[in-house]
């Protein structure tokens, strides 16, 4: 199978944010992208102290965020938008109000059973501008079970194509965690590529090497392996779409679409 445009665009650019230019010229570039894009970096270093774009895309937040203290809080892992949350029933989500897609193709082989295991509970769509803080964090505390990553293309996740290409999130490159809280229930978060640089990197399976010659899933399963709410467990570089599903009885959300969250805000409970 020959690499998709959108891949090699993706790559394109990729070698562009990720190219050191002489110091005057990249303070150029990053200046006029925090313009451009309306960048609040109020918590990050100053623009001119990242020595590449994609340093700038990828930044860490200076000073720590501070988190509830109460563990059965629900948190945003993500800084973004809101842009859907539902039910799962009869095995199917919404990319966007009246795109429903099948989570069993999302998922992909290695996670069947976790189709079954999800049913009746929810799932909420994070976007990730390219404005936003791109780094990902667990909205709550999981023991990882498996991950496994799935080719694919690289498709932008704009509202324009949200409302009309179906199952864009089937279509784009994707990262799927499966895990379990601390009463065994099964949770899955889906990171989902998108245009540009197009990466995605998972802190705990550096084997993960998204928008590259891979054309087959790869799958890796862990023992031990725990990951506490808040904690960072990878960025995206450019802006993306995180999914998280939940099973039935598992939490209660208190969210709105198009709501705009930080990471660290309270989305609800855990029950």
């Amino acid at each position: 199978m020959s690499r998709h445009y959108t891949s090699a665009l993706s790559a394109l650019f990729g070698r562009f944010a990720s190219k050191e230019f002489p110091s005057i010229i990249q303070h150029i570039i990053n200046a006029g992208y925090v313009k451009m894009m309306g960048l609040d970096m109020r918590e990050f270093r100053a623009p001119s102290s990242y020595k590449t774009l994609n340093k700038l895309f990828t930044r860490a937040i200076e000073l720590p965020r501070k988190l509830p203290e109460d563990r059965s809080k629900l948190i945003s892992g993500v800084d973004g938008l809101i842009t859907d949350y539902g039910t799962i029933t009869e095995g199917r989500a919404y990319q966007i109000k009246g795109m429903s897609y099948d989570i069993k193709s999302l998922f992909g082989e290695y996670h069947k059973e976790a189709v079954g295991k999800v049913e009746g509970g929810e799932f909420i769509n994070f976007y990730l501008s390219p404005k936003d803080y791109h780094r990902y964090h667990m909205p709550l505390d999981l023991k990882i079970s498996s991950l496994t990553h799935i080719p694919g293309k690289l498709y932008p996740v704009n509202f324009p194509l949200l409302h009309n290409m179906p199952d864009l999130f089937i279509e784009n490159e994707r990262v799927v965690i499966e895990a379990e809280d601390s009463k065994g229930r099964t949770h899955i978060l889906v990171l989902v590529g998108a245009l540009n640089v197009g990466k995605m990197v998972v802190t705990f399976e550096p084997n993960v090497q998204t928008n590259s010659e891979i054309r087959e899933p790869r799958h890796y399963t862990y023992k031990e392996l725990s990951v506490e709410r808040g904690e960072l467990f990878g960025w995206f570089e450019m802006g993306s779409t995180l999914v998280t599903f939940s099973p039935k009885g598992s939490i209660v959300t208190e969210i709105a679409i198009n709501q705009k969250v930080s990471f660290g805000d309270v989305l609800g409970e855990i029950i």
